[in-house]
């Protein structure tokens, strides 16, 4: 192609071609929807059981810390090895898993310390899922769908993430946990059989003996790429200060006084949002500029957060939420992109990694923060704050980062730091 030249628009299903990417998409769908409707149920039949909220932290605690700890380890592992097998095998962890909380489930009296060491079991195979399926998937489709391929991806997660904790608390309210976790054991079941189907192209993977150093290469790699840099810590400030989500519950009883029922329409607005903007990217992708568009993306992101905060009116919250997450969505679909193809394959999954930690901590740090800060202040200025505060990160990132703000279209991002 000469320079200058303008690569023509992908066809909106273009990743689809791929037949291992369609696979791979089934296998990540059916997983997704299982493991949803797993947290849904862990959740209700633990509180079922000792009827203290805290154990409700303790079940967030057990599915994270193993992620946190394990990244380090996770990344090393995926840059070395088979990333097929790495996802098949994680899908049977979780498969077993299931089935065994299905029969502890299945006791008169469940052990609630073996529900919990099983928690931690799945928590210990998303460490590896995640760098593993994100580190893969490049290899999948070529290099000009990968954008599309992401987009695809991102929706079809959207779409799990709604519809999985409805259909796990529906098939909970019909059978009880022991006719969920059975549901989700057939799913991943499922999706172990699409893995098993994929075949991934040869990729380049880490030779380098074992050491500290190839450990933390993921971390310097991202330290010394500025673009990958500016756009992981990005949206990290920005998860970590616009935590509206977090404080749903004290805006559905107390400030919009709707109640569970529009407390549960309000934690779904940004999911549709999101869901919506994914499908409209893969019919009209990004083009040109995208670097500047996740920056607009994010500070709509906090300016949706402020209108969300002030609002009282019902339907204005959620148009201010569905906002909020189309406006996340264009900067995922971003930095989800830049992540692979700004990296070396034989990388990825030591960079998946490090990304994987920031999301993490972004979430539950972000949730801490925004929960500290209502009590200490109130839930409106708590929320309108964290929107404020988002608009000056996304300032200081155009300023700090310019790297970011060159960026054009996504398919012609190189591999050399920036």
């Amino acid at each position: 192609m000469s320079e200058g030249a303008i690569s023509p628009r992908p066809p909106p299903f273009a990743a689809f071609a791929s037949r291992d990417f369609r696979f791979y998409l089934a296998a990540r769908f059916l997983a997704t929807v299982a493991v949803q409707m797993q947290s849904v149920a862990v959740g209700f039949q633990v509180y079922s059981i000792t009827h203290r909220p805290l154990d409700l932290g303790y079940v967030g605690l057990a599915q994270f810390l193993p992620v946190v700890s394990l990244s380090l380890v996770a990344g090393n592992v995926v840059d070395r090895f088979d990333r097929r097998k790495i996802l098949l095998l994680c899908d049977l962890l979780f498969a077993l898993g299931a089935g065994l909380l299905y029969l502890l489930s299945s006791a008169a009296s469940p052990n609630l310390p073996a529900i919990f060491a099983t928690i931690l079991l799945f928590g210990a195979a998303r460490a590896f899922y995640g760098p593993a399926g994100t580190a893969l998937m490049p290899s999948l489709v070529p290099r000009e769908h990968f954008p599309n391929a992401v987009t695809w991806q991102s929706t079809s997660w959207e779409i799990a993430a709604i519809g999985g904790p409805s259909l796990g608390g529906l098939v909970y309210g019909l059978g009880g946990p022991r006719t969920v976790y059975l549901t989700a054991a057939v799913l991943l079941g499922l999706a172990c059989l699409l893995v098993a189907r994929i075949e991934a192209r040869p990729t380049t993977l880490e030779r380098r003996p074992p050491t500290l150093s190839t450990a933390f290469a993921g971390l310097r790699y991202v330290w010394a790429n500025k673009i990958l840099l500016g756009s992981i810590s990005l949206d990290f400030f920005a998860v970590f200060l616009g935590g509206a989500v977090a404080l749903l519950p004290v805006y559905a009883a107390d400030v919009l006084h709707v109640g569970p029922t529009g407390l549960g329409v309000l934690r779904s607005a940004p999911a549709v949002g999101a869901g919506l903007t994914a499908l409209f990217l893969a019919f009209r992708p990004l083009g040109g500029r995208a670097g500047p568009k996740m920056l607009i993306g994010v500070a709509i992101f906090g300016a949706a957060t402020i209108v969300f905060g002030l609002s009282r009116s019902f339907p204005l919250s959620l148009v201010a939420l569905a906002v909020l997450g189309a406006a996340d969505m264009v900067s995922v679909v971003v930095r989800m992109t830049l992540e692979q193809l700004a990296t070396p394959p034989e990388m990825r999954g030591r960079v998946s990694a490090v990304n994987m930690v920031f999301v993490g901590a972004s979430n539950e740090l972000g949730e801490f923060e925004s929960g500290t800060l209502a009590a200490l202040i109130g839930a409106v200025p708590a929320v309108v704050s964290g929107g404020v505060g988002t608009l000056v990160v996304v300032g200081l990132w155009a300023w700090l980062f310019p790297a970011i703000r060159r960026v054009d279209r996504l398919e012609d991002v190189g591999s050399s730091p920036s």
